[in-house]
């Protein structure tokens, strides 16, 4: 299994909450991504209209010779989140989605220290608090990570005191109560939102780790736990694969049965460790032996089974078989010499009339009894019935 289901599962680091394992978090922002584009869209939609509503304060709040430079601040806010609404259907958003989102929230935060460095003194107390909204808007809403949120409120509080603490000069009891209320939204917008990530982060960590767990078990149950090699439920599995694949194409396949000649003896005179050795390795040059396309199965005990996939003819079979012959003819590590490991092998090929997958691992097997009962060490053909394309194979020996 991997690190994650063994337990080694990557941390993430403290402050930005990145995985340290690059390709894990490549993959967490590649299933994230949709609901952060969702997300993105509606808090820009939302984000504009509240925009708008706090225009309404200005009938009030803004003298008549104002307001027009007031709108012209809103307004040139207004044209990076509606720019971003278009580039958000577009490949370049997911390249580089939370820089886009962060510029959405930079505009709207010098925005709105450019409309109230235009309002009376008296009348900032109405303004201000969009500046509220806007660290909640950032840290819990459009979809920012924490350290970018972060990032950006610490520039536009820093923006915020420059402009109307030195250029301004606002009274110094005014600006401490707006930033005891600007600081206290990040505190409290800041930890909502570096609390919501980690625990997204972590749970995105618990269901990789299931994820690869059901992954292994999975595998596990198909394979062969001494050799790793495909059990014979995967088999009948690939075997119906082959057996709709060649109705569809007419492609000839091949069913090897295998048994070991020799192998109960030298499993009891040398032992089950060895004979087990000798397993692993037998399934390592079946699987050397074959191409990728093909697969070998261990169907129980010292029986193997290989399918062969879409053979050009009949002598493709004939040569297969005997490179699995030959193959199990050389000597293997740790077995001494006078125990030597030969194979019997039955070969079925098909398409034929009637086929079914129990079928050819039969005639596959009754072919392989033939060989066995006879000289062993060699590989005969199963007697077919004709294909329905009217073209018969016909049985072989080596």
């Amino acid at each position: 299994m991997s690190a994650i289901t063994q337990g080694a599962s990557p941390p993430l680091r403290r402050f930005s909450l990145r995985f340290c394992d690059p390709q894990l978090e490549h993959a967490y922002r590649r299933e994230t991504f949709s609901r952060t584009l969702i997300q993105g869209r509606a808090a820009i939609l939302v984000g504009m209209l509240v925009y708008l509503l706090c225009g309404l304060l200005d009938i009030w709040h803004v003298p008549p010779e104002a307001r027009w430079d007031v709108w012209q601040s809103r307004l040139t806010a207004l044209m990076v989140p509606s720019l971003l609404l278009v580039v958000s259907f577009t490949a370049a958003f997911q390249r580089l989605a939370q820089w886009w989102l962060l510029a959405v929230c930079v505009a709207a935060g010098f925005g709105l220290i450019a409309i109230q460095s235009q309002v009376p003194l008296e009348n900032t107390p109405y303004y201000y608090p969009a500046m509220v909204m806007l660290t909640f808007y950032t840290y819990n809403f459009i979809g920012l990570r924490f350290p970018y949120a972060l990032g950006i409120d610490a520039l536009l509080l820093a923006t915020y005191n420059l402009v109307f603490g030195v250029l301004l000069d606002y009274p110094a009891h005014i600006l401490f109560s707006h930033n005891v209320f600007i600081v206290s939204a990040n505190l409290i917008g800041g930890t909502t939102g570096y609390l919501v990530e980690r625990q997204g982060r972590q749970l995105f960590l618990r269901e990789k780790e299931l994820e690869e767990e059901r992954r292994f078990h999975r595998e596990r149950s198909l394979h062969d736990p001494l050799t790793g090699l495909p059990n014979r439920e995967l088999l009948y599995d690939r075997l119906e694969q082959a057996l709709v694949a060649c109705q569809r194409n007419q492609m000839l396949q091949g069913g090897l049965f295998i048994d070991l000649d020799g192998f109960k003896q030298i499993n009891d005179r040398l032992g089950h460790r060895m004979g087990d050795n000798l397993l692993e390795q037998v399934a390592q040059r079946l699987t050397d032996s074959v191409r990728k396309t093909d697969t070998v199965a261990r169907i129980g005990g010292d029986e193997f089974f290989v399918l062969a996939r879409d053979l050009d003819s009949e002598q493709d079979i004939h040569r297969l078989a005997s490179k699995l012959l030959e193959n199990l003819r050389l000597p293997l590590a740790g077995v001494p010499a006078p125990f030597a490991l030969r194979a019997s092998i039955g070969v079925c090929l098909f398409p034929y009339p009637d086929m079914s997958v129990n079928d050819i691992i039969h005639r596959a097997d009754m072919a392989m009894y033939r060989v066995k009962t006879a000289e062993k060490d060699s590989y005969c053909l199963a007697e077919l019935k004709p294909c329905q394309s009217g073209t018969s194979y016909r049985p072989g020996t080596a």
